[in-house]
């Protein structure tokens, strides 16, 4: 019987989605007949990793310190096969400008875009600077948080300089990008190096835009199974997703966000290289819809960092 160890919890903004997603892959894992145990990263030492020995590690930590390559690095410098990509492209997906530079090098669409240091550079002259490139709305994000935590849709230049100064709070990276009208989709990827799109979701919100209150309030959104849009986009649209999971370096499992627009073009917005695993996720409900139920698609990613 393998051993599993499900890291979860934290220190980042997304601390609770993550116990939430290591609760659930404990519980599903357990049905699949491993011997699963759980260590929360904020609570317990990390050298209780030691302790259990694992024979691979499900990594179910969201943001900072789980998404960014940090604990990938201390499970390879300690020997122990992970869930999901490696640290460079861990390190690289966790940073929204880094992610669109590669994007923007290997010819895959991504929205408009500028970058600025929050340190550096004052509110007044972002301000400026997005008022000469951009027309309203905008998008404004802290480069390096997930959960759709940090992001703006800003639609006046008199809302402009307060979410400016809102964003800056959360990093040294502040990423401004067109508004691309459209519809939202993702589209869940499984592979290392035969590689697999699960069907791709549609993804509608009671909110101006899928932020944290529609991802994790029943009732807030829908996952909308297979995607409203013509097969010609469809395939266009799991192509692009493909390519810029390889673009990106990812193994195991991702998922790539996508807008695509009144023209029926895809464009890659971020890739998420620890999906929520919750009841109310979108990887999970992708899985199922192609007759995969949640502890078969565990067991296939948990055999998958094995495999890598």
């Amino acid at each position: 019987m393998k051993k599993v160890l499900v890291l979860m919890g934290g220190i980042s903004t997304e601390r609770e989605v993550s116990l939430r997603s290591g609760a659930a892959v404990a519980e599903a894992l357990a049905e699949k007949n491993y011997e699963v145990a759980t260590l929360d990263i904020k609570k317990d030492s990390i050298g209780k990793i030691q302790e259990i020995n694992p024979d691979v590690v499900f990594i179910a930590l969201h943001g900072k310190g789980g998404e960014d390559g940090c604990i990938q690095g201390m499970l390879e410098w300690m020997g122990y096969p992970y869930t999901g990509p490696g640290v460079a492209a861990s390190a690289i997906c966790m940073d929204k400008i880094l992610t669109k530079k590669i994007l923007v090098n290997k010819n895959i669409k991504t929205p408009e875009f500028m970058e600025f240091d929050s340190v550096e550079d004052s509110s007044e002259k972002i301000k400026e600077e997005i008022l000469k490139k951009f027309k309203f709305p905008v998008v404004l994000k802290a480069s390096c948080q997930g959960s759709s935590i940090g992001v703006s849709i800003v639609n006046s230049e008199e809302a402009l300089e307060k979410e400016i100064v809102e964003i800056k709070k959360y990093g040294d990276s502040l990423l401004v990008e067109e508004f691309i009208k459209g519809t939202e989709v993702t589209v869940p990827i499984i592979g290392n190096y035969e590689l697999t799109a699960l069907p791709v979701i549609e993804i509608t919100s009671e909110n101006e835009f899928y932020d944290y209150q529609s991802k994790y309030t029943q009732g807030m959104c829908q996952h909308i199974i297979p995607a409203r849009i013509d097969e010609k986009t469809y395939k266009e649209t799991e192509k692009v997703a493909l390519d810029a999971y390889k673009a990106l370096g990812c193994k195991g499992m991702s998922r790539v966000d996508i807008i695509i627009d009144e023209e029926n073009v895809p464009y890659v917005i971020e890739v998420n290289t620890v999906p929520g695993m919750t009841s109310m996720s979108l990887f999970p409900d992708s899985a199922r819809h192609a007759g995969m139920e949640f502890p078969e698609l565990l067991d296939t990613i948990v055999k998958l960092a094995l495999e890598k």
